[in-house]
């Protein structure tokens, strides 16, 4: 396993569509762990394979991590294949867009379709967090950040203190 560097805004990386996986072998399995080190080691949740400069749809997510407990879930090729009408605000976050917070509106329900670590198919039924969490991931898959979804002005605030950030620590 290897930490690797996750991409930041407004990295043009982070704006490209994911490529399916074909085939789950050695070299995805290898992926996945490095995703997880380098979300656990960014005290993150959720990481998406594009995050680290790798174009291909492949997520990790970790929801109990806020609890302190360790349950590692890989999605591969994730399509959200029903949501609810019913939405609610969720205040997110991104290790790609670091230290900005704002409100989200989402499906409050999901149906996903995913080929696991295995390379099974399989489908999930989340709502809350979960359902939040992998709707920002399988965002990131389709080259979309969560600031894509506020209005333009937010969006241009957040990149301005995520530039006036980076310009700090340089």
């Amino acid at each position: 396993m290897a930490k690797r560097t996750i991409l930041t805004a407004p990295d043009p990386r982070l704006k490209q569509s994911g490529k399916d996986v074909v085939k789950v072998d050695g070299e995805i399995r290898t992926l996945i762990e490095d995703m997880l080190e380098t979300m656990y080691a960014a005290d993150g949740v959720g990481l998406a394979a594009p995050q680290i400069g790798v174009s291909l749809n492949v997520v990790v997510i970790d929801v109990a991590q806020k609890e302190n407990k360790n349950e590692p879930q890989a999605f591969l090729n994730p399509k959200i294949v029903w949501a609810s009408d019913e939405t609610a605000k969720f205040e997110e976050g991104c290790l790609s867009v670091p230290d900005i917070w704002e409100e989200v509106t989402r499906a409050t329900a999901i149906r996903v379709e995913y080929m696991d670590r295995d390379g099974n198919q399989q489908t999930l039924e989340a709502d809350g967090f979960l359902a939040d969490c992998l709707q920002h991931e399988i965002d990131h898959l389709n080259g979309t950040l969560f600031i894509d979804h506020l209005s333009r002005l937010k969006r241009s605030m957040a990149l301005r203190k995520l530039e006036k950030k980076k310009k700090e620590l340089a």
